[in-house]
Parts: structure tokens; sequence; C-alpha cells
């Protein structure tokens, strides 16, 4: 019951102390040479295509702010042409992937214990507010946007 205990504290604390890092991450910027494709460091990878290139920390931080830009990229051009679609294949995409996501989450909870499943659905609920804070914010933010102009 103890390990457990810790466990789940541990399991709460993470994504607080993951918040906390700075953007450099906790090693710092010299420490960021293996750089995914998005600029962010996930430790050593198969196939990095930064890897052996012994970028300059001038360098580094020239692909981490292209990447930074570029992220939002694929996703407009996919909604792009997603918005082209006539509105019941819009809401048949939509569904299927909500179908999707309740079929994944289904699948995550059968291997958890019901002590992790409720953490699981709080971490869920945490993540849908936190979902919803950030497309208010987006909105208030488009809202004054439009103001100035």
């Amino acid at each position: 019951m103890r390990k457990t205990l810790i466990a789940l504290l541990l399991a709460t604390s993470l994504p607080t102390l993951a918040l906390a890092t700075p953007a450099d991450g906790p090693r710092g910027p010299a420490h960021d040479c293996d750089m995914s494709a998005h600029g962010e460091h996930h430790g050593p990878r198969k196939g990095d295509m930064f890897k052996d290139l012994n970028l300059t920390p001038e360098q580094r931080e020239q692909f981490r702010t292209l990447m930074h830009e570029r992220k939002d990229d694929p996703r407009a051009i996919t909604r792009k042409y997603l918005d082209k679609l006539p509105q019941a294949e819009q809401q048949a995409m939509k569904k299927e992937l909500e179908t999707a996501r309740l079929d994944h989450d289904k699948a995550v909870r059968a291997i958890l214990t019901p002590e992790q499943q409720k953490v699981f659905d709080q971490h869920k609920q945490e993540m849908e507010k936190n979902r919803a804070d950030r497309a208010e914010f987006d909105t208030w933010k488009a809202e004054r946007d439009s103001k100035k102009q």
C-alpha cells in the first residue's frame, strides 16, 4: 500500500514538475544535440538527422526557432483541406475520430488497476479543463487582436 501511494504521488507530481522545468530543458541548452524533427529534446533516437552534425549552440537555437515556428504548418494545411469537405463528411470524420479516441481510452483503462484508473480519469479531466481554458484564451486573444485592427 505504501509503495502504491508513493507511486501515485510521484505520478501526480510529474506534470507539475514538467511545467516547472525551464524552456531549455532540465540540462540546459548545451544538451540539445539530439533534437527531434519538432525541435524538442526527447533523448537519443535512432536515425536522428541532427545527431552527427556537431551543431554550434547558435545553430541549435536557429533550428529550435525554425521548428517552433513551423510546428503548426501541417495542421493548418490539413485544416484547409478538411474545411473543403462537405459538412456530412466532416461530421462523419469527427465521429470516427471520437470513436477511435474512446476505444483507445477503453483499451488503456483495461490495462490499469482500479486505483490507476481513478488517477487516469483525473488526468483526463485536467487535460479537458486545460483545453477548454486554452480555447477560451485563444478566443479572447482573437477578439482582442481584431479590435486592435
